[in-house]
């Protein structure tokens, strides 16, 4: 079953982080990152601009709105995902505990819904 990994990161706890040592953090997750894409469990991943330079796109009674930023009254703020594949949500759980980011924000894991299932089902 895949899995989405949601990497939410609090950016005053970003703020401590000295350069040389978000350097050697950001290494050891690319470096983990190959491994698992070798291993077959990593399917995609990639990290996101900063939320200033997002936009969010709603229409709300019949008016359409382009507001800056994002949608987000949290402390955490989303900085990229992981895309896996997993046994079950438990082993989808260890491995998002595998990546350093978790003590700097946090990471959703949210099971990935079979699309194409749903495409069959409404006859798209």
């Amino acid at each position: 079953m895949q899995y989405l990994l949601l990497v939410y990161t609090d950016p005053e706890l970003m703020a401590t982080l000295p350069p040389a040592e978000y350097d050697r953090l950001m290494h050891g997750c690319i470096t983990h990152a190959d491994e698992l894409r070798a291993g077959g469990c990593l399917l995609g991943s990639q990290q996101l601009e900063a939320p200033a330079t997002a936009r969010t796109v709603r229409v709300r009674e019949g008016a359409a709105r382009v507001t800056d930023g994002p949608f987000a009254e949290t402390k955490e703020l989303l900085a990229g995902f992981n895309l896996i594949e997993a046994d079950s949500l438990d082993d989808a759980v260890r491995i998002a505990h595998e990546f350093p980011w978790i003590r700097y924000g946090s990471i959703e894991v949210r099971p990935v819904r079979d699309f194409e299932a749903v495409r069959r089902r409404v006859g798209a």
